[in-house]
């Protein structure tokens, strides 16, 4: 199997901007006791989960850094709410994106990139091609324009790793409190393909959240159909 990063496609006809958060998240962290570092980022996001029930036992809704105790109770709370397969950390994001867009948009939508997003009519056109693991949540964005396009937000699972090979040698094992490997994006990138499951053809990577992978299974279905808006950089795997 090969395999492929998705990016923003510059060249595209579309124009779009949208401007919009996540309703809820986790609260960054202040100095953890296990690595002292303070950090949060908002790169794993399960938009399926609702917090609406438990929103009023702490604050969700306001971006913060708060002490690592706070973040582990909040952690508690969600934890029975996420879907098979996810991974907390620091910032994490729930619920639908709210807030405005206007533009012209392409089937797919890399709105950052770590958070891919895709029309209706194009999603259901790829699980009918047999993509596999594709997952589509309601947004909340309102459109200052008539024929405003349904974007749904694709809910991508953390599972993949880079391989060591384009790692650095002497690496510090990730923060046994709060996750944290502090390793920088290498330019040359390796996939670990043990470390990827047969039944996704879509993911994010697990130690680097911002990059988003697909399989050539996706690619091709993308190619048939004609859907763009993204670009398909080849990713080496062993």
């Amino acid at each position: 199997m090969s395999y492929f990063s998705i990016e923003e496609d510059k060249a595209s006809q579309s124009t779009w901007d949208i401007r919009a958060e996540h309703q809820w998240g986790l609260p960054g962290i202040r100095h953890c006791p296990g690595c002292n570092a303070s950090w949060g980022t908002d790169t794993r996001a399960y938009p399926s989960v609702d917090l609406s029930s438990i929103a009023h036992l702490a604050r969700f809704d306001e971006p913060r850094a708060a002490a690592f105790a706070e973040y582990e109770r909040m952690c508690e709370l969600v934890r029975p709410l996420l879907p098979p397969g996810a991974l907390l950390q620091p910032g994490s994001a729930f619920g639908p994106l709210v807030g405005n867009a206007q533009g012209r948009f392409g089937p797919l939508v890399a709105f950052f990139p770590w958070l891919l997003l895709v029309q209706r009519d194009a999603l259901e056109k790829l699980q009918a091609e047999g993509v596999q693991g594709l997952k589509g949540c309601r947004t909340q964005l309102r459109f200052r324009q008539r024929n405003a396009p349904e974007l749904l937000e694709l809910e991508i699972l953390p599972v993949g790793r880079l391989h060591p090979d384009c790692l650095p040698a002497e690496r510090k094992p990730p923060c046994p409190r709060c996750g944290r490997e502090g390793l920088t994006l290498p330019d040359d990138r390796l996939l670990d393909a043990a470390t990827v499951p047969n039944h996704l053809d879509l993911f994010r990577l697990e130690d680097f959240s911002t990059v988003i992978v697909c399989t050539e299974r996706f690619v091709e279905a993308c190619r048939r159909l004609g859907l763009d808006g993204v670009v398909f950089q080849p990713l080496p795997s062993v």
